[in-house]
């Protein structure tokens, strides 16, 4: 039965899917049978609910069967994000970074991993989804302090850096990556901000200019890091034309450096 049931939403999604018409009301029972009889087989033709573009009630009903059948449902999105396309990639990372049913533990290794797949398994040339997934990981992980990212995150920087200095991104990409770091990074990430704080300073002294987001975002990051090597640069702000702001997060920044 649970078979009959799995292959019969199946056939209705690809009809779907593929611009033809379907019963809504019958989808919609088939969810609730599914759910009924709750096996985790289901989490198949459920989440090729979520990929099929139903209306929004429909793909709310598969949700919230994915997240109430008995299963390993955590290590059925960790499998979707290992080897499925990049759009499977990204549904699946969405379903399970908001999911009640994870742990924010959990939610944590499935943002670790996803980051990665986007920066490791897709290090070149990424599609729409795959540099999605990786901004979406990046805002996950920074209010966690996940700092087994660290690498990861001194990685994302180095390319989001590059990208906003081709204008190929918008700075606010930059202040998230330079966020993380903050977050999780160790004395690398500190180092990797150092350098950059020193090539900001040398640009202020020398001709005044600088720009004020990105300046403080890097100050209040190498604050929250608090590794020393930051020290020279974080005194050489507050002896710089900077507005009050940044001197006062040099100075908070410098009060929290361990030694």
């Amino acid at each position: 039965m649970i078979d009959s049931v799995n292959n019969f939403l199946t056939e209705q999604n690809t009809l779907y899917s593929g611009g033809g018409s379907v019963n809504y009301a019958i989808v919609s029972a088939c969810i609730e049978a599914i759910l009924e009889l709750g096996d985790s087989s289901s989490y198949t033709p459920l989440f090729a609910v979520l990929r099929a573009s139903y209306p929004e009630v429909i793909a709310y009903e598969a949700y919230g069967a994915m997240e109430l059948i008995p299963g390993n449902f955590k290590q059925f999105l960790f499998d979707i994000i290992i080897k499925n396309p990049p759009e499977e990639k990204y549904a699946a990372f969405k379903a399970g970074i908001n999911s009640e049913r994870l742990s924010l533990s959990e939610r944590g290794q499935l943002a670790e991993l996803a980051f990665e797949q986007t920066l490791v398994t897709y290090s070149g040339e990424e599609n729409a989804d795959i540099s999605a997934m990786r901004y979406a990981a990046v805002l996950a992980l920074t209010p966690l302090r996940w700092t087994r990212a660290n690498a990861l995150a001194i990685r994302h920087y180095y390319r989001v850096l590059t990208d906003y200095q081709q204008a190929a991104v918008p700075k606010q990409r930059l202040l998230e990556a330079i966020g993380l770091l903050g977050a999780v990074g160790d004395s690398d990430a500190a180092i990797a901000l150092v350098l950059q704080l020193g090539l900001i300073n040398a640009r202020t002294e020398r001709i005044g200019a600088y720009d004020g987001e990105i300046t403080m975002a890097i100050v209040q990051a190498l604050g929250r890091i608090g590794d020393k090597a930051a020290f020279d640069q974080l005194l050489s702000v507050r002896n710089l034309i900077y507005p009050e702001n940044i001197h006062t997060a040099a100075k908070e920044a410098i009060d929290r450096l361990k030694w």
